[in-house]
């Protein structure tokens, strides 16, 4: 029996889905009950728990040879990151009560950065459970293709896309949730001692202008990249509604700059196998 948190996402959905394919029981993990319907149907046990509550998951954790743990998404956080600390407190309490066999976190590429910026949060998950008295494996993926999600109405609406990646040529990596969905439920199922760290990306990376070029197949119209100007991107967010953009631009210098990378070097990086026209494929189909 294996719970998986944040279920009804793609991630965990992904994660879900491959062990169910294993043949594995699964105890599926969200804090509202109408979203984890699909999941009974398939024959998942179901628990209901916020991820601030230490009782409820540790009710959701006992008895399991696995918990994958999914941090809650938060893209606007309060200085100094109150929410995600509330949630990962809960979690090692839980974790620390319900004993299970092993835990596998959903981390991120950059989680070892000493800069701060939006992906700090993970890296304070890291932190705290490293010494958890089990074993503890951090999977940290690239960047998700999936984000180009965003992408797709610039793309059939105007041909433009505006990007905060920059520059437009230089490859980032990145990795269909799928893959770390796979790779996620195979090392729930897998044995080892200690703490491990998996890093992860795509088949290979990927420019931003690799991105409308595909678009541009997709789509059958002309579809180019428009870097927006760092001067610009506090004044955009604050008028998309963000409070604390700070964190966020931090991040996407991280990247940009390039000090938000793979700790290990290429030669220890897993490579997925959903190649990026596929994923932007799936994307524009959906709308």
């Amino acid at each position: 029996m294996y719970s998986i948190t944040g279920i009804t996402g793609q991630v965990g959905g992904a994660v879900a889905h491959a062990l169910l394919e294993a043949g594995q029981k699964i105890r599926a993990v969200a804090r509202d009950p109408a979203k984890l319907s699909p999941w009974a149907t398939r024959g998942c046990e179901i628990a209901v728990a916020e991820m601030t509550d230490s009782t409820a998951l540790t009710e959701a954790f006992e008895g399991t040879d696995g918990v994958f743990v999914l941090l809650p998404p938060v893209f606007d956080p309060s200085p100094g990151f109150t929410e995600i600390r509330a949630c990962i407190g809960a979690l090692k309490t839980a974790l620390v009560a319900a004993s299970p066999v092993r835990v596998v976190c959903l981390s991120t590429i950059g989680a070892q950065a000493t800069r701060p910026n939006l992906l700090s949060q993970l890296g304070i998950m890291e932190q705290q459970f490293a010494d958890l008295d089990r074993p503890v494996a951090f999977l940290r993926p690239a960047w998700f293709m999936e984000n180009a999600a965003w992408d797709v109405a610039p793309a059939r609406e105007t041909g433009v896309i505006p990007s905060f990646l920059q520059p437009l040529d230089k490859p980032f990596p990145m990795v269909a949730t799928a893959d770390i969905g796979l790779l996620a439920a195979r090392t729930l199922q897998e044995t080892w001692q200690g703490r491990r760290v998996i890093e992860l990306e795509g088949p290979s990376r990927v420019t931003p202008n690799d991105i409308a070029s595909a678009f541009s197949a997709i789509l059958q119209r002309p579809v180019r990249m428009q870097a927006v100007a760092r001067d610009t991107w506090e004044a955009i967010f604050l008028a998309q509604g963000m409070k604390n953009p700070l964190p966020r631009m931090q991040m996407l210098d991280g990247f940009n700059e390039g000090w938000i990378e793979f700790e290990g070097g290429a030669a220890g990086i897993r490579k997925g196998a959903t190649a990026l026209h596929s994923v932007l494929r799936a994307l524009a189909a959906r709308g």
